[in-house]
Parts: C-alpha cells; structure tokens; sequence
C-alpha cells in the first residue's frame, strides 16, 4: 500500500507485482506516479508540466534550426 503524492489516497500495490521504474496512476486524482523503490514500494509524482516543457524544448530547438537555415539561404541570395 502506497500514498499518492498529490492527494494522499491509499493505492493498493502489491510490491511482489511491481517493477521498479514501472508508471501507475492513482485511481482518486490520475496522477501517474513512478515506482522507484520496491521493497517496500515507494513512488514519485510524474509531473504533467515536465513532460510538456520536455515537448516545447524539442519544438524550439527545432524551430531554431529551421530559422538558421532560412538566415544562411538570405545571406547567400545577397
């Protein structure tokens, strides 16, 4: 039996039925929690933000690169 992170709700997980790095989600809030301790289970909160800022990053960068290569062909057709 574990707590949720978010909202302190009891989850019932057996820790012989885990697997440490294994993504659950709290059946009260939704929050995926991450295990990352069995013996006896302990878990994180995965934050929603992290993963969407992870997504902006990968979308700037590649924003960045395509407005490099469109400066570069400007300068050559000067």
């Amino acid at each position: 039996m574990v707590r949720c992170p978010k909202c302190a709700t009891e989850v019932d997980v057996d820790e012989d039925e885990v697997e440490e790095g294994e993504i659950l989600a709290c059946p009260e809030c939704e929050t995926e929690m991450e295990v990352v301790q069995i013996h006896p289970v302990k878990v994180n909160a995965i934050s929603d933000d992290d993963e969407e800022d992870d997504e902006e990053e990968e979308s700037e960068d590649g924003d960045e690169f395509d407005e490099d290569d469109d400066e570069e062909e400007d300068k050559e057709d000067i």
